[in-house]
């Protein structure tokens, strides 16, 4: 499993399911019963599981802007080898872990997340 698919879990959680009539759900809502046929395409609201997150937490984390800190409130390895593979993950081959880079890649990672389904403000994609 990649460090993205990690973090897309960590979000949208594993097995979130959406009623057709719900819209936008959080990623670890319950399911409400539905069976496997009844799986529809759903919205996950990512700043507002990440705010629940954070809340929960019970440490300042920069969740917002800092790659590092985003990989933290997700328990995830937020190392300089797991930034890097996340990188290449995202198509950049040539990540130093530089403050541009790391900018970059909360953004790239944020705008990977609305593509598969996430509703994610433009504050934190662009």
């Amino acid at each position: 499993m990649g460090i993205f698919s990690k973090i897309k879990d960590a979000i949208f959680g594993k097995k979130a399911r959406a009623n057709p009539n719900d819209g936008v759900i959080l990623g670890n809502a319950p399911t409400g019963g539905l069976g496997a046929g009844d799986a529809t395409a759903q919205t996950v609201d990512v700043e507002a599981v990440l705010e629940d997150k954070y809340e929960r937490a019970g440490q300042d984390l920069n969740w917002r802007t800092s790659i590092v800190d985003l990989m933290k409130l997700l328990d995830l390895d937020s190392s300089y080898d797991n930034r890097k593979e996340l990188a290449q993950e995202m198509g950049r081959t040539d990540y130093s872990g530089s403050a541009e880079d790391n900018i970059w890649l909360h953004k790239r990672v944020m705008q990977e997340l609305e593509q598969h389904g996430g509703r994610v403000p433009a504050s934190l994609r662009d």
